[in-house]
């Protein structure tokens, strides 16, 4: 019998595009390798100009781009701040970074994003009981963006300003405009797994220049103005380093590139497996153009096997996978918190969650790689199916 490849496919693992070596380079010659330095400056401004927004902040991580957000937007303890329960739990410890309550929001089922629908029910009720929100946090789930044209609507209707944590969706589009421009502040992610990295990092992008100049300062340790150490107020170590900026400016030079990979992947996997009876893809919502950072599929009863037992299968084969992000509100950690249903009847997260399951979705990832994956999926369900 033919040996079979066993050879790991990951999930979604870093692609370099081969400029990396020559921005490095120049990093170290130039002994700029702190959390200063030109390329950090070039970068944001190769951000900015890309997403189309006025200013960009380089930082250590996302999440450290979402918590200064909340902290430009004066979020404390005691404060509301809403926010989608269908994401990694790093789009939510910052408001508890703060001392602040959140209040998650269900998906609805065309992008598998916060629910308009339940959105405005929540603020509904907290302008009712005198509790409105400091902020609202929408996640822009596996590249696609949210229905940001009815979201961005309800939160002015109730003057309520918006954050947009588009980590997973640098080079997606709403209406031919960037994901992560929408809000007051957008987030982007630059983590190994994302479409494009700097091994570890984030963006805070924002047309609110006054804000931005002070998410500099607090990202610095609050360094006051003097010719010593003065600091009047808590800062933070969240800049990015010029040497991991560096990175990021090489990879930002194949964006396009990556999301066209990207949706390559989608398409091979939809063409394969879309006619498989209970399987049912990840939709991209009308007007939109999404990053498929990640292929994204849920199971169901009509296919005679569920994500868990295809889970296993892909591992036994060397393959990584895994489960859609499980809701924030069913979290130990956010134990208590309230959560508000796309309706009282249709729980959206909780079955996405129950029934997803993310496919390997690399950039690198071959053919062969690939049709590894689809071959598994198929045997499995001509196994399993009468």
């Amino acid at each position: 019998m033919e040996k079979t490849d066993k050879t790991k496919i990951y999930l979604s693992p870093p692609h370099l595009s081969g400029y990396e070596l020559k921005y490095i380079n120049e990093a170290i010659e130039s002994n700029w390798i702190a959390p200063v330095g030109p390329h950090v400056d070039q970068f944001e401004k190769e951000i900015a100009h890309f997403a189309g927004t006025k200013e960009a902040v380089a930082l250590s991580s996302g999440t450290a781009a979402i918590h200064l957000a909340l902290l430009l937007l004066n979020v404390k303890k005691g404060d509301y701040v809403f926010c989608s329960s269908l994401t990694f739990v790093a789009s939510a410890n910052p408001i508890l970074y703060q001392g602040a309550q959140p209040v998650f929001i269900d998906s609805e089922r065309d992008s598998w994003n916060m629910s308009p629908q339940a959105l405005e029910k929540a603020l509904k009720d907290a302008r009712t009981t005198g509790s409105l929100p400091k902020a609202v946090i929408v996640v822009n789930l596996y590249g696609q963006v949210a229905k940001m044209e009815e979201i961005v609507a309800i939160c002015n209707q109730y003057s309520v300003p918006m954050i947009e944590d588009a980590a997973e969706s640098l080079g997606s589009t709403y209406k031919g405009q960037h994901g992560g421009t929408f809000g007051c502040f957008g987030i982007y992610s630059f983590n190994g797994n994302k479409i494009i990295t700097t091994s570890g990092g984030g963006m805070l992008v924002s047309n609110n220049v006054k804000a931005m100049k002070r998410a500099r300062f607090l990202a610095t340790q609050a360094k006051d103005r003097a010719s010593h150490y003065e600091h009047s107020e808590v800062g933070f170590n969240y800049r990015m380093s010029n040497l991991l900026a560096s990175v990021g400016r090489a990879q930002l030079q194949v964006i396009e590139e990556r999301v066209q990979a990207k949706r390559a992947v989608f398409n091979r996997y939809y063409q394969e497996l879309a006619d498989i009876p209970g399987i049912q893809f990840m939709p991209e919502l009308r007007g939109t153009r999404s990053n498929r950072w990640l292929t994204v599929l849920t199971i169901d009863e009509r296919s005679g096997f569920t994500n868990e037992v295809l889970l296993g299968s892909l591992e036994a084969e060397n393959i990584e996978a895994r489960p859609v992000w499980k809701p924030l509100h069913m979290q130990p950690l956010f134990k208590g918190a309230a959560f508000y249903p796309h309706s009282e009847l249709e729980h959206v997260c909780e079955k996405l969650f129950y029934k997803g399951i993310c496919l390997p979705s690399g950039t690198n990832m071959t053919e062969q790689e690939q049709n590894r994956v689809i071959e598994c999926i198929k045997s499995h369900v001509k196994v399993t199916t009468p």
